[in-house]
């Protein structure tokens, strides 16, 4: 009987500190909020422009584990472009919130040189440009569309047919973002 009462304790106390630790991990996380009102804003001072990329806000993951960055890209209406670009350390998911465009990706970019724009480097990490891309799957995006793009992944547009504005995450576990 006694070593039953022993064994149970035993056992109590090891499912009460596997619960404290537990809860001592899933304290770790601070959220982050971007406001409705923010991207909007943001998506509108966009549109106003020909086209551009920028960051909303760049957060800092369970005590600087890693980065997450969301950014509003716009994109003017065009057609026969042949530019491509990819990024070596981030991946980055779409949400294209107006607007398609003839998207290509998972090729080969002819010309790639390396970036060396400050401004391209700050907001997409370290990346590589270039024209067209052989062996790119292409297929129509559109409002409430999503893609992911992991690093080294070339990706371009070929087409805009009605000005696009999408929303970007962008996963950086090399903390290459700077925290805002």
């Amino acid at each position: 009987m006694r070593t039953r009462t022993v064994v149970v304790l035993m056992i109590a106390l090891a499912v009460a500190g596997a619960a404290f630790a537990q809860g001592q991990r899933a304290a770790r996380g601070v959220a982050t909020d971007i406001k409705a009102a923010d991207v909007q804003a943001l998506a509108k001072k966009m549109s106003a422009m020909p086209g551009g990329d920028e960051l909303l806000r760049v957060a800092s993951i369970n005590n600087g584990e890693y980065n997450v960055g969301v950014a509003i890209v716009h994109r003017a209406k065009a057609a026969n472009i042949a530019a491509g670009l990819e990024h070596s350390q981030i991946t980055e998911i779409y949400h294209v919130i107006s607007g398609s465009g003839t998207m290509v990706s998972d090729g080969t970019m002819e010309n790639v040189k390396d970036s060396t724009d400050p401004h391209t480097i700050s907001v997409v990490g370290p990346s590589a440009g270039g024209g067209k891309m052989a062996g790119a799957k292409s297929r129509k995006i559109s409002a409430g569309d999503v893609v992911i793009l992991p690093p080294n992944t070339a990706h371009g547009w070929t087409e805009v047919t009605d000005e696009l504005v999408y929303l970007v995450v962008r996963m950086d576990p090399h903390k290459v973002l700077k925290v805002q």
